[in-house]
């Protein structure tokens, strides 16, 4: 028997048997649901007086896949500190979406700049119908059954914004209904069925 092993796990107070402290675990377990996809990585390079200055530029997607996503976009001198810019710059900018079931509830065409994204409502075990990074956006948002066409330009972070931007307009019955002033039945028109 390893006697190291036998040391480390009684040491400390208020730690685990890895030596991490339990307040840090809870913490990380917390975030464990909302996951991260990069979107793209790009190296750009900026003029200035004494030459060229390298660094990257991420897009990254976050979400919990219950229905709140954001996008966000981090330069830094190094690819991993440009993601974790990005990711922060993400949850800032989270937005909630309504969902029916595994669908959204009606038709939506999204803007940003030259970029236009049409989600559409789709049946059960139709899945994700998208590309690139409206794909990331809604498969994050937890939307298992829509379809997308991307309409203008296809620049990845135009297009997440886009859909963002769709996602946003989104309204379920219940908040359309409260809106009018009326009820989700007779919006929907079986109140008078005779």
């Amino acid at each position: 028997m390893d006697n190291r092993n036998v040391e480390s796990k009684g040491r400390g107070r208020g730690r685990q048997g890895d030596g991490r402290p339990t307040e840090r675990r809870a913490a990380e377990e917390k975030d464990t649901e909302w996951q991260e996809k990069v979107v793209q990585i790009r190296r750009v390079t900026k003029v200035v007086k004494g030459g060229k200055k390298m660094s990257f530029r991420a897009i990254v997607a976050v979400g919990n896949q219950k229905g709140q996503v954001g996008i966000g976009v981090g330069k830094a001198a190094e690819v991993i500190a440009a993601i974790q810019k990005a990711v922060t710059d993400a949850r800032k900018s989270l937005v909630t979406v309504p969902m029916v079931g595994t669908t959204i509830p009606h038709t939506v065409v999204g803007k940003s700049d030259a970029s236009r994204v049409m989600i559409k409502p789709a049946s059960k075990g139709t899945g994700v119908i998208a590309g690139g990074a409206v794909r990331s956006v809604l498969e994050l948002a937890g939307i298992h059954d829509i379809l997308s066409k991307n309409l203008g330009a296809s620049s990845p972070l135009n297009s997440a914004r886009a859909t963002i931007d769709g996602l946003c307009q989104l309204r379920s019955a219940e908040d359309v209904a409260a809106l009018r002033g009326r009820t989700v039945q007779e919006l929907v028109g079986t109140a008078h069925v005779e």
